[in-house]
């Protein structure tokens, strides 16, 4: 028997989940050539205590992606509020890293200065989630850099966070 699934018009189910806030996380790493790579992502989470892990879901076919990937490690790189204009330059073309405040860790990741947080890992696994991967990184050392609102993204616009 073959499994009946819904036709789910792709605007639609973008448009209704834009309805969901997501926190906004840079995921950098270092080229065998010497070079920090990056990838924005909205898609961060924590998966486990024990073992620490973290995850998050990039696009299979970026190019920064598997650039990433094929070091076997990365740096999560929580934005703040106050970092909209870094996050689109990072999530840009061509020279993301022109004029960027960043600093190697003791492990060669590039951590970005003002990053409320910091978290290096080394990649556990990837598993294909339809046109995205799932990445599960082991948490090697983790800080808080600075305390701030996170960088949020909603319906399609960045933001910060607003408490009760």
């Amino acid at each position: 028997m073959t499994e009946q699934h819904p036709t789910i018009d792709p605007a639609q189910f973008r448009r209704v989940l834009g309805h969901y806030p997501t926190g906004v996380a840079a995921i950098t790493s270092q080229g065998a050539d010497g070079a920090p790579l990056v990838l924005v992502v909205g898609t961060f989470t924590s998966v486990s205590l024990d073992p620490p892990l973290v995850g998050f879901l990039p696009t299979r076919e970026s190019y920064s992606w598997a650039a990433i990937r094929e070091t076997g490690h990365f740096a999560v790189n929580v934005l703040g509020a106050d970092q909209a204009a870094l996050c689109g330059q990072l999530a840009g073309r061509g020279d993301k890293f022109a004029g960027v405040d960043y600093t190697l860790s003791q492990r060669g990741l590039p951590l970005l200065a003002g990053a409320l947080v910091t978290i290096e890992c080394t990649l556990a696994w990837t598993h294909e989630a339809g046109d995205h991967d799932f990445a599960l990184g082991r948490v090697q050392a983790m800080a808080v850099q600075r305390e701030g609102d996170p960088l949020l993204f909603l319906r399609g616009a960045y933001g910060g966070f607003a408490p009760l």
